[in-house]
């Protein structure tokens, strides 16, 4: 019972978070845009519930590429960080798709 109330909480709340927030994604997607070339969008693996893989979303905030560049782990003044993308990091904006990982059930809130 606990499982089905918690994705039904994760469901609607990732819900209302994507209709409520969709104007500043798109404002965030042009801004991406504008900065750098690339896909607006960073898909990478991570590990979720016993171990098993799955695609994480996250705005870019790096150029395109950047782990071909320079690897996985970034450091503090990494220049492969766009200027929008150290806005993003800053104040967390780049991980708000991540709501649609918790929509997919990936991800819980």
């Amino acid at each position: 019972m606990y499982n089905l109330v918690k994705r039904i909480s994760d469901v609607m709340l990732s819900f209302f978070g994507i209709c409520l927030l969709f104007p500043l994604f798109v404002l965030l997607g042009l801004l991406i845009k504008v900065d750098s070339k690339g896909p607006v969008i960073y898909k990478g693996i991570r590990s979720g519930l016993h171990s098993a893989p799955f695609e994480i979303y996250k705005f870019r905030t790096m150029v395109y590429n950047a782990e071909s560049i320079g690897g996985f782990v970034t450091s503090e003044n990494d220049g492969r960080v766009t200027r929008v993308g150290r806005v993003f990091r800053k104040y967390k904006l780049d991980e708000l798709p991540q709501l649609f990982n918790v929509l997919q059930g990936s991800m819980s809130i």
